[in-house]
């Protein structure tokens, strides 16, 4: 699987273990920074540059690594066909996949140990979207209000 992954200066360490592990199971892994690590650099950067290569199909999903996760989970979800989420444990890794179609996974370096962290990339990676009625018709809603309220770039929003 192609994956982009991204941290800021709070996730820099787990973002190369996370790298790795991905790369020594076979997966293609685009690191789209930070490259080195600077402790004033800024979480949105990196989510920007994940988000888009999942946008555009340069990454089939997306990792990102922040401090608590938070952060760079809210800055993705401002790109519209983005579903990222904070992702702790491994059930909620996977079922994000399996039932809200999740393409792109979030963690927290200062929340979560490294092994727990490959495990629940694990999850993330080898979960595929469920198909289920319920599960399309809820994501179908979640685009209409996308289409609704994520205005492009110039345009006024709804406030």
């Amino acid at each position: 699987m192609k994956i982009a992954i991204g941290s800021d200066h709070g996730g820099f360490v787990q973002k190369g273990i996370i790298r790795q592990f991905l790369a020594e199971a076979g997966h293609e892994v685009t690191d789209m920074g930070a490259h080195s690590f600077n402790p004033i650099d800024d979480y949105p950067e990196f989510s920007r540059k994940v988000a888009e290569a999942v946008l555009d199909g340069r990454a089939e999903r997306g990792i990102l690594i922040c401090g608590s996760g938070v952060g760079a989970s809210i800055a993705a979800n401002k790109f519209p066909g983005i579903r990222a989420a904070v992702c702790h444990d491994t059930f909620s890794a996977r079922q994000g996949v399996e039932d809200d179609n999740m393409n792109v996974l979030c963690m927290g370096e200062r929340v979560v140990g490294h092994e727990l962290a490959k495990e629940i990339v694990e999850r993330f990676i080898s979960a595929r979207f469920s198909g289920a009625e319920r599960h399309l018709r809820r994501l179908k809603e979640v685009t209409e209000m996308e289409k609704e309220f994520l205005k492009p770039a110039g345009g006024a929003g709804p406030c």
